[in-house]
């Protein structure tokens, strides 16, 4: 029997998987924080410069704030940035000197713990980024073995990408990342021992998505293979293409005799607010999965499949969901079977959705694809499909791109600018539309103080003082009393 330990993804995983990285704001946040700082979690999965981006763009928030405030509430429990090669907010690939600036950021903004993805699973890079991390102050820093399926991606793969990780002195744990929650319970009693074999006494984490419902059963099957924490979500962030419920996984665990290390009501508390958050703001509750194996076709992870869906929505072509998916899949087979992460779970779904609805398959290529070709991502894990190559070489749009420079130096970044501004404000303007900072600063501090219990009567006074019919209104309920007038002008 083990101890387990959870890390909680909510507002991270949770918020992108079955919010689209909109569901949480700052006072949101800020609302649950004492209440997660109590349960014990190893961590807190806060957030991404993915994240950060959407705080800027569509929140007009400060991201660096929210940051600030979340860590000066929660001493206790260390909060996570999960980064996904060398990239911060753009799709551009940084230099290193952007990254080392980036990471020493957000230290002193408040991150303790850094997660690392790198989208080819190359362990080498990720061993480059947790030195990066640690000399700039960063405590732990936990790499990750993306697990895909695909015929190169075998159970040997994974044991030499763990043995590199493990033998880096900068890396203090691993973890088996799973986005498309494709790891079955008999895969799991193959890989997790591989990698325990060859990791000494470094700790396995595990994480993965209930997309078509096999991650409770990985779960209940993984302490008793060596894996010492689980990372998990709560509340209506949970289940369905998120993370397994928090509840359901110190239920199942203590049923097969083992010690969850948290307290228990504090996290049923913690559960109950993200509950109640989902019905007060109006988002998407996660619910248990069926088995798709189609789902085994095009790995989409759970993070793009609510993003994938406001974006549909937003294109008003919701009804193709189904043809992007299954174009996903080809896509993915002819660009080298690159893992369904991020950035490249977005650049498939992008092509996979231009291909779609575009006359013919390849008629126009993104940037972002043609830079792969290029292998500005990485080597892929085989060559590009010919056919596919022929025609992304033949763009004219490739020539320009071959031809693109490295990211400039920071120096010169900086001078773009002005050298008055702060690291924080830098780093946004770097990666980000200028006009989309400006708005963010002109909103000011955001709001610190959420309470979901009040959002009816609010709505109730938003709807009563829109009338121009009503003068006088008095709301009366518990100990809540309000009255409010109109005054002639």
């Amino acid at each position: 029997m083990a101890d387990v330990q959870l890390v909680e993804t909510s507002l991270r995983d949770g918020n992108q998987s079955l919010w689209g990285a909109l569901g949480v704001t700052t006072a949101n946040t800020l609302a649950i924080a004492p209440l997660m700082d109590r349960v014990g979690f190893k961590a807190i999965d806060f957030t991404t410069s993915t994240h950060m981006g959407v705080a800027v763009r569509y929140k007009k928030e400060d991201p660096w704030e929210r940051l600030r405030l979340m860590a000066a509430a929660t001493p206790n429990t260390p909060l996570q940035f999960m980064s996904t090669g060398f990239r911060f907010i753009s799709w551009e690939t940084a230099s290193p000197e952007f990254m080392s600036l980036a990471f020493a950021t957000l230290v002193r903004n408040g991150i303790r713990r850094f997660c690392l993805a790198d989208p080819m699973n190359d362990a080498q890079a990720n061993a480059t980024c947790a030195r990066m991390a640690k000399q700039v102050g960063g405590e732990y820093v936990i790499a990750a073995l993306v697990f895909t399926l695909s015929p190169f991606h075998d159970d040997a793969h994974y044991v030499d990408c763990a043995r590199t990780l493990a033998a880096c002195p900068d890396v203090d744990a691993l973890y088996i990342k799973d986005p498309g929650g494709l790891l079955t319970p008999s895969r799991a009693a193959t890989l997790i021992p591989a990698v325990m074999a060859v990791i000494g006494n470094k700790p396995l984490e595990l994480h993965a998505h209930g997309t078509i419902g096999l991650a409770d059963m990985v779960y209940a099957d993984a302490p008793a293979l060596g894996v010492s924490a689980l990372q998990v979500a709560s509340g209506a962030a949970s289940e369905g293409t998120s993370n397994p419920s928090s509840a359901r996984a110190v239920s199942n665990l203590k049923a097969l005799g083992h010690t969850v290390l948290v307290d228990e009501e504090a996290l049923a508390q913690v559960q109950a607010y993200f509950t109640k958050l989902a019905a007060a703001e109006g988002l998407a509750v996660g619910k248990p999965m069926a088995f798709d194996a189609a789902y085994l076709h095009h790995q989409l992870p759970g993070g793009m499949v609510g993003t994938m869906r406001r974006q549909l929505t937003e294109a008003r072509l919701p009804h193709l969901e189904a043809a992007v998916i299954e174009e996903m899949g080809r896509v993915r087979q002819e660009l080298g079977w690159p893992i369904v992460m991020t950035p490249f779970a977005q650049m498939l779904q992008t092509q996979a959705f231009i291909n779609v609805t575009g006359k013919e398959r390849y008629a126009t290529v993104p940037d972002e694809i043609i830079r792969y070709a290029l292998g500005r991502f990485g080597r892929p894990n085989v060559p590009i499909d010919a056919q596919v190559m022929n025609r992304i070489e033949a763009l004219p749009r490739t020539r320009e791109l071959r031809a693109e420079p490295d990211m400039a130096p920071l120096s010169e970044l900086r001078a773009r600018f002005g050298k008055g501004i702060s690291d924080e404000e830098f780093l946004l303007r770097a990666t980000m539309p200028g006009n989309l900072v400006d708005a963010m600063l002109a909103a000011g501090p955001a709001v610190r103080h959420y309470n979901p219990d009040s959002r009816p009567l609010l709505d109730l006074v938003r709807q009563l003082t829109a009338r121009r019919d009503i003068n006088h209104v008095a709301i009366e309920k518990g100990d809540i009393k309000l009255e409010l007038r109109r005054w002639a002008r």
